[in-house]
């Protein structure tokens, strides 16, 4: 469920022809991953990775191969990108491995380990000692190979887009035309790939990294996307979890279209939450001293926008996108409404212009995976009338803010060139896998209840709410809880849960939102070293 900023570049990979795979094709059975899994050969990352640059510093890299099909396993292979953080303490104090998985799908992940290993977000070094941290980039992505990036004029051409909210139906068919074209275009260059990139095949292949690594059993951090994948595999290989964290949780039930139609409702609410912010420092900001008086500044400005594009680059959908970020993460707030402030009352679009950025590859890449992992895992609806009258009426009932915008990156999955699912059956028995669940209450991306359905799915869980929470990734993060990332740092060092009891099993107070104080976030385009990505 990523969410990309407006990020351009070139594809690389394989082309072959367009195949379909029927969702009631058959499964493969867990034991398929266990075959011969080869050993990883470690050396020193270079200092200027050809794909994420100077991100792995001090890291040991190795790439390992996998089968592209487990129902062939000594078939065509593939090979997946690995980074590794030893353990520094003593072999005594040796916990094992952790993989590492920042959320997408889509999301590189070979930078990670470095946030672990070295304490840099609130886990104590000594416990971050204890582990070999593995991050790796999961299959089509970054570093690993072969990767997919599609048509790059879908996600920007060039110039300001139309508007994401279409006006009439010749509107919304130019936007459901080049949906197509971008399907057709991934089909067309990676028809060979496209059905085997599954979070069901990912977890294989984390199942193959963990036998490559001569470990027992694994351990397991992921963000957003990255709970999905955590529960898929806790799902297919229970007895080879030991610990397992999973934050900002999606719900496994709304796999992937009713997941995106929650998203909407939820970020409406999180805009509300984000404008009545502003309106409480009017007296810095001058948008408004309601959170109405806000939106309406707020949609008053992508009217202006849309007559007149920001160098012909930034329209209302651009302009959409530098404020999406703002139902995920609280700490972009005051630039954000300085820049809103500054475009709206003084005519001023620098603001937007330092938030805006054009996709790069890894931006291209990373959505291409999106689309890749989402269209194939579950069933979409492959009539667009049903597309339509669902975001029609959620429009209707005043859920505007991301509603059409999020039809418009999902919907190349209304024509994809491979079928959805069947989805893994997720959930766990009693006395199950051990896992700690950890979730923002007002998190959009990933809304409350998905925590509540995991919870329950696996019923040795324990979950951990940020009451009062806005961020999306909550713990051990940018803007981490130190109540959350103490319960999370003592699972880690020595197994320590929350006691069971109805409801959550444990409850944190959220930090205080940020003052007025404008704060420069940088731009949009590109991914920084340590967030997780923005999630759809």
């Amino acid at each position: 469920m990523k969410r990309l900023a407006v990020m351009t570049a070139a594809a690389v990979g394989l082309v072959g022809a367009a195949v379909a795979m029927p969702a009631g094709a058959a499964a493969v059975p867990a034991t398929a991953s266990a075959g011969s899994a080869g050993s990883v050969a470690w050396a020193p990352c270079p200092l200027n990775d050809p794909v994420l640059g100077g991100l792995l510093q001090g890291l040991d890299c190795g790439t390992l191969s996998v089968p592209l099909d487990y129902r062939k396993p000594h078939g065509r292979q593939i090979k997946l990108a690995l980074s590794r953080a030893r353990h520094t303490s003593a072999d005594s104090q040796y916990q094992g491995v952790v993989l590492l998985n920042r959320g997408g799908p889509g999301g590189f992940g070979r930078d990670l380990p470095t946030r672990f290993a070295r304490g840099t977000f609130g886990l104590p070094t000594q416990i971050g000692a204890q582990y070999d941290w593995i991050g790796f980039d999961p299959r089509g992505v970054a570093g690993s190979e072969p990767t997919v990036a599609c048509d790059p004029s879908y996600l920007y051409p060039g110039k300001a887009r139309a508007d994401f909210v279409p006006a009439n139906k010749a509107e919304e068919d130019a936007w459901r035309a080049r949906a197509r074209a971008y399907s057709a275009d991934c089909g067309a260059k990676y028809g060979s790939v496209l059905a085997h990139i599954s979070t069901e095949n990912v977890s294989r292949d984390m199942d193959r990294i963990r036998t490559a690594l001569g470990a027992r059993q694994i351990n397991y951090f992921g963000y957003s996307y990255g709970t999905y994948l955590g529960s898929v595999y806790a799902s297919m290989f229970p007895t080879r979890v030991r610990r397992m964290v999973l934050d900002s949780v999606v719900r496994p039930s709304g796999a992937w279209y009713e997941d995106n139609l929650d998203q909407n409702e939820a970020f409406e609410k999180r805009a509300d939450i984000f404008f009545a912010w502003i309106a409480r420092h009017d007296a810095v900001y001058r948008l408004g001293s309601t959170a109405a008086a806000v939106e309406r500044n707020y949609y008053r400005g992508m009217a202006r926008i849309e007559r007149n594009p920001v160098d012909g680059k930034i329209g209302p959908s651009e302009y959409n996108d530098i404020f999406v970020p703002d139902g995920y993460r609280n700490y972009t707030w005051a630039d954000h409404a300085q820049v809103l402030a500054d475009y709206v009352l003084r005519d001023d679009p620098q603001g937007l212009r330092d938030n805006f950025g054009e996709p790069a590859w890894l931006d291209q890449n990373s959505y291409a995976i999106y689309l890749s992992v989402q269209c194939r895992d579950a069933p979409w609806p492959r009539s667009w009338s049903q597309w339509h009258a669902d975001h029609s009426t959620q429009y209707g009932k005043g859920y505007k803010f991301l509603t059409w915008n999020n039809a418009w990156y999902n919907a190349p999955c209304a024509t994809w060139p491979v079928k959805g699912g069947p989805p893994v059956r997720v959930g766990g028995e009693a006395g199950g896998p051990n896992i700690v669940l950890v979730q923002a209450e007002n998190d959009a991306a990933t809304p409350y209840g998905g925590a509540v359905e995991v919870h329950k799915r696996f019923p040795s869980s324990r979950l951990i709410l940020e009451k009062g929470g806005n961020n999306h990734g909550a713990s051990l993060s940018g803007n981490g809880n130190a109540c959350l990332n103490d319960l999370v740092s003592a699972y880690l060092g020595s197994g320590t849960r929350p006691a069971s009891r109805p409801g959550p099993d444990a409850v944190c107070a959220a930090k205080p939102a940020p003052g007025p104080a404008v704060v420069t976030v940088g731009t949009a385009g590109g991914p920084t070293a340590y967030d997780p990505p923005l999630v759809r």
